[in-house]
């Protein structure tokens, strides 16, 4: 059977491959894609390749139609941690039968299976989980077990609530596959809350044991970059510039991790290279005494300008109701209805992202997600007070390069929500900088200038991404995906100080939830992204033994 053949009539069609190669298959099959009249809508490759850091990595292509997922991990953990729905499948040279299991849970219905190689055991494997032998090798999948469940066609329209990086890149992702999208800000223009200020940092995070948030951080900057690239570049279709991020290790002992990570050999140069005090000195131009990271990819953005980047992606797929105020969400039948606070109907669709930061707080549906809100007050100095960098520098503060004659240095975590400058803050960020670059005479004399924004932050300091959770309802709920939700209701939500680099993975992953296509994270961080763990938290708390205190 030919590929091209058993596609015809599909809307969507998902191929996986355990062996990536040099992508000569992958160019040819999306040749063979686009030349075909009765091709399906959507073309989705996932494979397996070598040459890149462990996870799922999602690589944007030219069309918006074709998606290119490549996994570095083996075949196993692979399609344990996939969450996809397989149409064809090309097995090259594997070993074992520990795959079979996995792969057959993924497998759809007909889907067509080509394994050149097999040894008898691999086959009666597959031949036991469904798999139907031709006299050619090849199989098609017929298994009368219980399938996972297909997402059908959902109805391409959408309410965003909160025009922010995170906000914007759900309008792009979503209108990218053809989503109607009417964006709702309370303001009277995009990114004026935390979005606003004139530098983010985008960089990665290391850990020695790679735990989730180094695995989830990895990802999205990882992507963020592809993404931003396929907009155009950076500093291009945005404001800002890749010049690099110099991390600087805290003390001998951070610097001493920081040797064992990187002796490992597992972190390749382009993405971080460890530097030894002199290394990092002779790089920055000032004192380094414990050395640190470079990551040579990083750099600033200013969001403002990536959030009006990402909707012009949008094309005429997208509708704006600034200056919208206060909104509140009703149940209008089938459909979610954003009411003004006058009344007013500000827009209507089956489904709903609420993207407005701590702003979710104050929404019924939303106010026991335990969401916090850090003010973080940015100071802004002119160059005349500012050491003239030649990448971001940061520690446990940051100080930017100079862009259009500003350099910025932060940002405070403050516990209350005073919106206005105050000499206290920026007398801290001063003091931080003057220890990052080692000059007690730093910025003296810098008048108080910058900008308060307010960080929207969950207690593990992850996001929130995907269907919101209704807490009334969850009951005795144990798992996830017992957990009831609010009906088509989804949060992206929590983003804290790592908004411009989570916004375009989470915006991605919620769109592929909500088209049923392939998940471009594993899921175990799928799972640690998924609102609702706070039911499940709740719950455990709340059957924690009390104390002898609290039982005195």
């Amino acid at each position: 059977m030919q590929l091209t053949e058993h596609w015809h009539g599909r809307a969507r069609y998902t191929v996986f491959d355990s062996d990536h190669g040099d992508g000569r298959r992958f160019t040819e099959l999306v040749e063979a894609w686009r030349a075909d009249p009765q091709r399906p809508a959507r073309l989705h490759v996932i494979a397996l390749a070598g040459g890149l850091q462990p996870g799922f990595h999602r690589i944007p292509q030219p069309d918006a139609n074709v998606t290119l997922d490549l996994i570095a991990a083996p075949l196993e953990g692979a399609l344990t941690q996939l969450n996809a729905h397989l149409d064809a499948i090309r097995l090259h040279a594997v070993d074992g039968t520990d795959f079979v299991r996995p792969l057959a849970r993924l497998t759809t219905l007909g889907a067509w299976l080509t394994a050149p190689g097999l040894d008898g055991g691999q086959r009666a494997a597959l031949q036991a989980q469904g798999f139907v032998f031709d006299g050619d090798g090849d199989a098609v999948f017929a298994s009368r077990k219980p399938r996972l469940p297909v997402t059908p066609p959902p109805e391409r329209r959408a309410l965003v609530l909160g025009a922010g990086v995170a906000g914007c890149a759900a309008a792009a992702r979503l209108c990218a596959r053809g989503w109607q999208v009417t964006l709702i800000e309370r303001h009277p223009h995009a990114a004026m809350e935390a979005s606003g200020n004139l530098a983010g940092i985008f960089m990665p995070l290391l850990s020695r044991d790679d735990n989730i948030p180094t695995r989830l951080t990895r990802a999205a900057y990882l992507y963020a970059l592809r993404y931003w690239q396929g907009l155009g570049g950076i500093g291009r279709a945005f404001d800002g510039a890749q010049c690099g991020v110099l991390q600087l290790a805290r003390d001998a002992g951070h610097a001493a991790v920081s040797r064992a990570i990187a002796a490992a050999g597992t972190v390749p140069g382009d993405f971080a290279r460890w530097l030894e005090p002199d290394q990092a000195a002779a790089l920055l131009g000032l004192p380094a005494p414990d050395g640190g990271w470079l990551f040579p990819q990083g750099g600033w953005a200013r969001p403002a300008s990536v959030c009006a980047a990402m909707l012009a992606s949008c094309g005429g797929l997208l509708t704006t109701r600034f200056g919208a105020g206060d909104v509140r969400l009703e149940r209008d039948g089938d459909d979610w209805l954003a009411r003004a606070v006058d009344g007013e109907e500000l827009g209507r669709a089956p489904t709903v992202v609420l993207a407005s930061g701590a702003g979710a707080r104050q929404m019924g549906q939303t106010r026991d997600l335990p969401l916090q809100a850090l003010r973080g007050q940015v100071t802004h100095l002119a160059p005349e007070h500012a050491p003239q960098l030649p990448l971001v520098l940061c520690r446990e503060a940051y100080l930017t390069p100079s862009g259009s004659g500003v350099t910025c240095a932060g940002a405070t975590y403050d516990l209350d929500d005073d919106p206005q400058l105050r000499a206290a803050s920026h007398d801290e960020n001063v003091e931080r900088l003057r220890a990052l670059v080692s000059d007690p005479g730093a910025a003296l004399g810098a008048p108080l200038l910058g900008r308060v924004g307010f960080r929207c932050v969950a207690p593990d300091r992850l996001p929130l991404v995907g269907r919101l959770p209704d807490f009334a309802a969850a009951g005795a709920t144990e798992r996830l995906r017992d957990v009831p939700r609010h009906p088509c209701l989804h949060g992206l939500l929590g983003y804290a100080s790592r908004g411009l680099i989570w916004a375009p993975l989470a915006a991605e992953l919620l769109a592929a939830q909500l088209e049923g296509e392939p998940l471009p994270l594993e899921m175990a961080l799928v799972d640690a992204l998924d609102p609702a763990r706070f039911v499940l938290r709740a719950r455990r708390s709340s059957r924690a033994p009390a104390s002898i205190d609290d039982e005195a």
